[in-house]
């Protein structure tokens, strides 16, 4: 059994309307969430189902929604080979809150753009919510998303990190394509 705790601000996200959210993820996975609206704590329960690892991905799941995704995004966890990652801005920045808001801003971009240029660049999903940046993809796209992240943290320049992105893509794409492939023997071999 899990227990964690949900802003309360993203209880009624994790419940979904009339509770639709909460109920298909538990027909979908056999793992139990009881709620306490009032507090923001929540339990996750997988000693009923079947595969035990479900209950560390609905928790992953009910993080995500803690984090600021959306029910659609953060089912990707309930996938196989997904993870949450989760970085915390404050580390970066210390206690300060206005470099704690202009980093959050060069995270998020004008009108969201640095944020979305780079989950498409990584294949990944990211929220920025508070003092945190929380990613949702496999481990070597988060590992890409958390590296571009941590440039622009560092004060890299959006255009180099977006370059950086593109050449890591490319080379990632590269070898999956180099392995992927089987051989092709010459008949009579």
């Amino acid at each position: 059994m899990q227990y964690l705790r949900v802003p309360s601000e993203r209880i009624a996200v994790l419940l979904g309307r009339e509770g639709r959210v909460k109920r298909k993820v538990e027909q979908e996975t056999g793992v139990t969430i009881s709620v306490d609206s009032a507090e923001g704590d929540v339990e996750v329960d997988g000693s009923s189902c079947p595969d035990p690892v479900m209950e560390l991905k609905v928790t992953s799941f009910v993080n995500a929604i803690g984090r600021g995704f959306s029910p659609d995004r953060a089912r990707r966890l309930l996938q196989e080979d997904n993870f949450l990652e989760t970085m915390h801005i404050s580390d970066y920045v210390g206690g300060r809150k206005n470099r704690l808001q202009r980093m959050r801003g060069r995270l998020i971009g004008k009108s969201g753009r640095a944020r979305e240029t780079i989950e498409q660049l990584t294949e990944t999903w990211i929220s920025v919510l508070g003092d945190t940046v929380a990613i949702i993809g496999d481990p070597v796209e988060i590992e890409l998303a958390r590296a571009g992240i941590d440039m622009l943290l560092r004060g890299s320049e959006h255009s180099a990190v977006f370059h950086f992105l593109e050449h890591r893509r490319r080379e990632l794409k590269l070898k999956e394509l180099m392995y992927s492939e089987e051989p092709e023997w010459p008949e009579g071999t």
